[in-house]
């Protein structure tokens, strides 16, 4: 019972450069009290410890997680406090169970949210590739018309990959380059970061206050984020 009782939202972590963005919206989505289902891709494994120094294994991922969601934009550790209880919400799937929950329709999730997505990434879902469960829980919300939102972290884009986001559009996710804004009156790396991860959550339609919103008041940017 307990099993059909739980909605989550499916996320994905591709090898695009960006691992602080996933932190970010996992972060926001825990405190808003959504149950996860992670799917960290091989090669976004290359780029976490790259870009934090963490090694994200299959057998720990649960201390790999907490120390990954601890460390701020800034590759400081420790820049937030979480503990085991903070990812009790959270269920992992490796990249290559391809007979995992999120590889089936009838698994009840609520819709996922591939962030950073590569073009690797992009091309895959674009064309139905489902070379990795991370591929395969993207066809999967599309065909089952829920929520799916792609964040593509890569400059300049490429026409093909254009193409490729353009028909995702067509089908119905949502795509969200990883462009943060300055009106919010951002002061530090983790504002970026977590502008560009409130627009996420806005996208799934998941409360948070990652950002102060724009109200039609000009200066506020200037005015700092802590005001």
């Amino acid at each position: 019972m307990s099993q059909r009782q739980r909605q989550p939202w499916i996320v994905g972590v591709s090898g695009a450069s960006g691992t602080p963005f996933a932190a970010a919206v996992l972060r926001g989505l825990l405190a808003a009290g959504e149950s996860v289902d992670l799917v960290v891709s091989r090669a976004s494994r290359l780029t976490l410890l790259d870009e934090t120094g963490i090694a994200f294994r299959d057998a720990h991922w649960q201390e790999d997680l907490r120390s990954w969601l601890a460390r701020g934009a800034d590759g400081k550790p420790d820049t937030f406090e979480v503990g085991a209880a903070d990812v009790e919400g959270v269920r992992h799937w490796a990249a290559g169970d391809l007979a995992a929950g999120p590889s089936s329709g009838s698994y009840p999730a609520k819709g996922m949210l591939i962030v950073p997505a590569s073009t690797a990434c992009v091309a895959g879902v674009a064309l139905g590739l489902s070379k990795d469960l991370l591929q395969r829980a993207a066809s999967v919300t599309l065909k089952e018309r829920r929520k799916l939102v792609v964040v593509v972290r890569e400059t300049p884009l490429s026409g093909q990959t254009l193409r490729h986001l353009v028909s995702l559009d067509e089908a119905g996710a949502v795509v969200l380059p990883a462009s943060p804004a300055f009106y919010a009156g951002a002061t530090h790396i983790q504002d970026l970061v977590d502008f560009v991860a409130g627009r996420v959550l806005d996208a799934a339609g998941v409360p948070h206050g990652l950002y102060r919103r724009w109200e039609g008041e000009l200066g506020g940017g200037s005015r700092g984020s802590g005001d």
